[in-house]
């Protein structure tokens, strides 16, 4: 991999977190307006695909059998990459702490990790190793889980299982793209995701409600429509297709491991929107977490997990 794709694609990466930290500061006004988090999460999703349609019929001028190729991969973005793993990270905030669920989802880059050990019976180099180990610390130091209370059984499972979602998010990301752009993917996943999201919503299995009462945003009252547009349009459309594609040219370990910038932009948003605290062990958290990064970034030689292996979870 070239020096200069490897740094345009760690640009693009930044990107992506940046956006999809966005999420987290304007989706909890409109929850503590009314809106459920299947409803909220469904809104975005089809948003984010709608704004990204255009976009993305004009990159594949015609070639529609691309995206009859990339099918599988499709459905496995929407159906396991936006739609599961959304729906399972918000039931499990529901019975456990946030800061607990996120950790537990973010733990996803070592999972990949031992993965690729798993496939290919070679072990990690020993950067690697080191820089897993400084980089989930540092993403600890930014969550600052106080570990109060019992921990609920059920939300636990539920924030495992997002976990699994967002490595297989990656590893449908990562796979070779066979002439499907990523913002054509990005797009008709999240479009899948959203209509698997409504059927879910439509079914009764999830609370599903929505309301067109003014949020509190800004520090006065603003209108619903306002952070649904931030949602769909950075934190969804131009979030999703960054990650995809940086995804593409960085592979899923590298890329998942930058993806842990969106924990430090979401706490930065927080206390920049929202007024929540944002400490020294915040900072020294972000610190480690780019150090963590680098460590990954300096092994070249790295291991993915691709072809079948991948195919196959994206089938799931």
């Amino acid at each position: 991999m070239k020096r200069s794709h490897t740094t345009l694609g760690l640009l693009i990466a930044v990107v992506s977190a940046a956006t999809f930290g966005l999420s987290g500061a304007f989706v909890k006004p409109l929850l503590e307006s009314g809106w459920s988090p299947a409803a909220a999460v469904t809104v975005r999703a089809f948003t984010g695909g709608i704004v990204l349609a255009p976009v993305a019929i004009l990159l594949l001028r015609g070639r529609w059998s691309a995206l009859w190729r990339g099918r599988w991969r499709v459905l496995g973005m929407g159906l396991v990459g936006v739609a599961a793993t959304q729906l399972l990270y918000f039931a499990a905030i529901q019975r456990i702490p946030v800061s607990t669920a996120i950790l537990i989802e973010y733990i996803a880059p070592l999972l990949l990790v031992a993965i690729a050990w798993a496939r290919t019976r070679r072990p990690p180099k020993a950067v690697v190793i080191i820089g897993s180990v400084v980089a989930v610390s540092g993403l600890v130091m930014v969550v600052s889980p106080d570990g109060s209370g019992g921990i609920d059984p059920l939300g636990l499972a539920l924030a495992i299982a997002a976990m699994v979602g967002c490595a297989a998010f990656y590893l449908i990301a990562a796979r070779p793209s066979d002439g499907l752009p990523p913002v054509a993917l990005a797009s008709s996943g999240l479009l899948v995701g959203g209509v698997a999201l409504a059927l879910v919503g439509a079914t009764g299995l999830v609370p599903f409600q929505v309301s067109f009462a003014p949020v509190n945003l800004f520090g006065g009252q603003t209108p619903w429509w306002v952070p649904i547009l931030v949602i769909g349009v950075f934190a969804t459309a131009i979030a999703y297709a960054a990650s995809i594609t940086a995804t593409e040219m960085l592979g899923s370990r590298l890329a998942s491991f930058t993806g842990l910038l969106e924990v430090v932009a979401a706490t930065f948003y927080a206390w920049l929107l929202l007024g929540e605290n944002l400490g020294l062990l915040q900072f020294v958290g972000g610190a480690l977490i780019l150090v963590g990064i680098g460590f990954v970034r300096s092994e070249k030689g790295e291991v993915e997990v691709v072809g079948r292996d991948v195919e196959a979870l994206a089938k799931t």
